[in-house]
């Protein structure tokens, strides 16, 4: 019996402290779940509260106008030429940044101080804030005084007008915004890379599994959480892609809007330039559905026995 009642108290002990870890747990998240609320929650409920709505910026009055404003982007041409725009660069960003971020993953793999180097130099065009890089890119694609004619006149080629040319000119906006998040999507496939054990390929080896067999078998597999969340952000951000547009392509170095403007440009000129706030939260909430479609594709897509 005493043996039972010390037992009986060391358990209500652990209860306690467990009940104790679990309030102060609470407790901490408590202001970080009110400013996730205040800042995210909230807003995002009143985007979807003024699609409904027909409201002028400037003016207070509402009336509440059901779908009208979804009906009306169906029939909005700059809409969709914006739509076509931003899947352009998505497809084209997503695809050729996380192959080659995976490429260079493999490359890399194995830590020494050159492969370090080479990390750092991949990395640090994703820390720079994008309104310099697309400065310093809007310069280098200059059309009289850019590095990158100049390198062509010099070798006795034609100068291109990179942003002029509306043929040309989100194509150029694509190489700048593939070179920015290049390394960020390579260091997070050497993480997934360097947490594979050898002991898998070391025993794959001993099969004959070796190269493209245990990329296929073995690499791949354990990478797929990995590369559908690096999938998933990187079309997230390809969608909401607007700095670079807007800076690169704004003055006489720019080429015409409707060659380069996407959804998140178009949800900006409806909303704080000709301050139809109503319609431009009603273009939100279709980018909104279009993202979340595409990534719970993305999950049924790299979907396996874990989740």
């Amino acid at each position: 019996m005493p043996k039972t009642s010390t037992g009986t108290k060391f358990k209500y002990k652990i209860k306690g402290l467990e009940r104790r870890k679990f309030r102060f747990a609470m407790a901490v998240m408590i202001p970080t779940v009110i400013l996730y609320l205040v800042l995210r929650i909230i807003p995002i409920l009143g985007t979807f509260y003024l699609s409904l709505h027909r409201w002028n910026l400037i003016k207070p009055y509402r009336p509440f106008i059901g779908l009208q404003n979804f009906a009306k982007i169906f029939e909005d041409k700059t809409f969709g030429v914006a739509l076509v725009n931003t899947t352009i660069f998505t497809i084209i960003v997503v695809l050729v940044s996380v192959i080659l971020a995976l490429l260079l993953a493999l490359a890399l793999k194995k830590k020494s101080r050159i492969g370090s180097f080479y990390e750092f130099a991949y990395f640090l065009p994703f820390v720079i804030p994008m309104v310099p890089v697309s400065i310093i890119w809007k310069w280098l694609y200059d059309r009289t005084y850019g590095v990158i004619n100049f390198v062509l006149t010099s070798m006795g080629l034609k100068a291109v007008g990179w942003l002029t040319d509306p043929d040309i000119a989100l194509y150029s906006i694509i190489i700048m915004s593939i070179w920015k998040v290049l390394g960020y999507y390579m260091v997070l496939f050497l993480v997934g890379l360097r947490n594979i054990p050898e002991q898998y390929y070391e025993a794959a080896a001993v099969d004959g599994a070796v190269g493209w067999n245990s990329f296929r078998h073995i690499t791949f597999p354990l990478l797929k959480r990995m590369t559908l969340y690096i999938c998933v952000i990187a079309t997230i951000q390809a969608f909401n892609v607007f700095t670079q547009v807007y800076v690169m392509t704004t003055g006489t170095q720019g080429a015409p809007a409707a060659a380069v403007r996407v959804l998140v440009y178009e949800i900006y000129q409806n909303g704080f330039r000709y301050f139809k706030m109503g319609y431009a939260s009603a273009q939100v909430v279709v980018l909104f559905a279009i993202v979340m479609i595409i990534s719970l594709l993305q999950f049924k897509f790299f979907k396996t026995e874990d989740y």
